[in-house]
């Protein structure tokens, strides 16, 4: 695969564009995202499916855009796909051919199934759960994706979809004809003879437009969206709001950007409708879908389209483009486990903690790079942001306080008043803190060395290679948590 990779996804209501830049054979980041709601299917649904020359000229010259986007990105490999509104229309090979002609590109238009799949692909991979159903509520078609284990049990498509209910039904005030009509297509998820997870994850502009409203809703701490988790019970009066507004001013009373005034309440129905009728109780909003499947499927293609075991791409994508020392990350990651393994008598901590200490250690270090001087400030601003794929909400949020906290001093309560509602107590937070502090500190002279933590009682030994008077000095200043002793042999 190109270094750097460049993939569109054209659908009925927006055509978005990411560029990828691989940092190592599995790592990635984003340099670029652009979207363009050109709304290609505008029109078709009423006449026949066929696309209409207005919006087809939209998407015309914002390929040509995106096209310059990528070329000054140097780009070396463009992927091009898209979904409902090209498949089903009679007409699109007009709009194919002149794009191939005009442009040199080569648009791949994908079934449904496959929609489905590339959506399955990009979840798994990319977010922590590992068991859920995908909904990906487009502009002229909804794909569900069964999702077990991280493995893809099945992949679905049905001719539901914003624009094609606003044109059908809403527009002729057929709300009822628009409820049988998606009920009626639900049969085909039902008929799969597939347990229905009670967690769905949402694809898509409109599910994502009701996750940053129930967020500001909510006065959420992290503004992220990829991850962010809620329970369906607690939001629907939200829904409900939405679905009863009567003009524009009110939708914007509830925090819908105008943006999206013309398919939020066909979004919204057609949410609402899907998690009443397959009993969803909880729902986690991704930031990716098909395009990262696009992309994940050309990368991951020796690999069954899956990372390896034990493989975090942001973690790794933050070492390749901070060049952070691979000595000195493996050495503060095996360094953490053994204090944290050492003291579990004395912090009692759940192994999840001992995980995000281990990638807070081998992390502490980013901020380095861009401050020296305030650099676990700058480390926790990055993670907040940094840490996009295959992390909860919860677990981003504690590294970056880990390391922000990686000093001398414990963190305080006023310290974690911001994001409490995503962190651990104090305690927990203190022990952390201190584990990476004296993670860090034992190897202040950057020489790796092998000590070993012994406790007896509450006392932790330290057995050092070699006396160091400078590492001694940075131990003997660390705080320590409650009823904890320290001793250097």
């Amino acid at each position: 695969m190109s270094k750097i990779t460049t993939v569109i996804d054209i659908g009925s209501n927006s055509m978005r564009m990411v560029v990828l830049e691989k940092s190592s054979r599995f790592a990635f980041s984003l340099i670029n995202e652009t979207k363009s709601r050109v709304k290609i299917s505008e029109g078709c649904y009423e006449n026949g499916g066929n696309l209409q020359e207005i919006p087809m000229e939209r998407a015309y010259q914002s390929l040509k855009s995106f096209l310059n986007i990528s070329n000054a990105l140097k780009s070396r490999k463009v992927l091009c796909v898209a979904t409902s509104a090209l498949r089903d229309a009679p007409n699109s090979k007009v709009f194919l051919n002149r794009v191939k002609n005009d442009l040199g590109l080569s648009i791949k238009v994908i079934d449904g199934e496959k929609e489905s799949y590339f959506g399955g692909v990009a979840t798994s991979n990319l977010l922590h759960d590992d068991e859920f159903i995908t909904i990906d509520i487009g502009g002229g078609s909804t794909e569900f994706c069964f999702v077990k284990d991280k493995k893809i049990l099945k992949s679905i498509s049905l001719n539901i979809g914003t624009v094609r209910i606003k044109e059908l039904y809403f527009n002729k005030n057929n709300i009822n004809g628009a409820k049988d009509y998606i009920l009626e297509n639900l049969k085909k998820v039902f008929e799969q003879n597939i347990e229905i997870p009670s967690k769905a994850v949402g694809i898509g502009g409109s599910i994502r437009t009701l996750s940053k409203m129930i967020m500001v809703k909510n006065e959420y701490p992290l503004d992220a969206i990829h991850g962010f988790t809620y329970d369906v019970n607690k939001e629907k009066e939200l829904f409900e709001n939405i679905l009863k507004a009567d003009t524009n001013e009110e939708l914007q009373e509830f925090g819908v950007k105008k943006d999206r005034f013309d398919t939020i309440k066909e979004g919204t129905f057609i949410f609402k409708t899907i998690i009443d009728e397959l009993k969803i109780k909880e729902v986690v909003t991704s930031g990716v879908g098909v395009r990262e499947g696009v992309y994940l499927t050309d990368l991951l293609r020796n690999s069954n389209h899956r990372f390896p075991n034990n493989f975090n791409v942001s973690v790794k994508s933050l070492l390749d483009r901070f060049e952070l020392n691979e000595k000195q990350s493996a050495y503060f990651g095996n360094n953490a486990k053994k204090i944290f393994e050492v003291l579990k008598p004395l912090h009692k901590l759940d192994d999840k903690f001992k995980e995000l200490l281990v990638v807070s250690s081998k992390l502490h270090s980013v901020g380095s790079s861009l401050n020296f001087y305030k650099k676990n400030d700058n480390a926790f601003e990055f993670i907040l942001n940094g840490l996009n794929y295959d992390f909860q909400h919860t677990s981003r949020v504690i590294v970056a306080h880990t390391i922000k906290f990686s000093k001398k001093s414990l963190p305080k309560q006023s310290d974690i008043e911001e994001y409490k509602e995503l962190l651990p107590n104090i305690e927990t937070m203190q022990w952390l803190s201190f584990m990476i502090a004296l993670n860090i500190a034992v190897n202040t002279d950057f020489s790796c060395p092998k000590v070993n933590y012994i406790l007896a009682d509450n006392i932790l030994q330290l057995e050092l290679p070699n006396r160091s008077f400078l590492i001694n000095s940075y131990i003997e200043k660390l705080e320590l948590p409650k009823d904890l002793f320290l001793e250097i042999l």
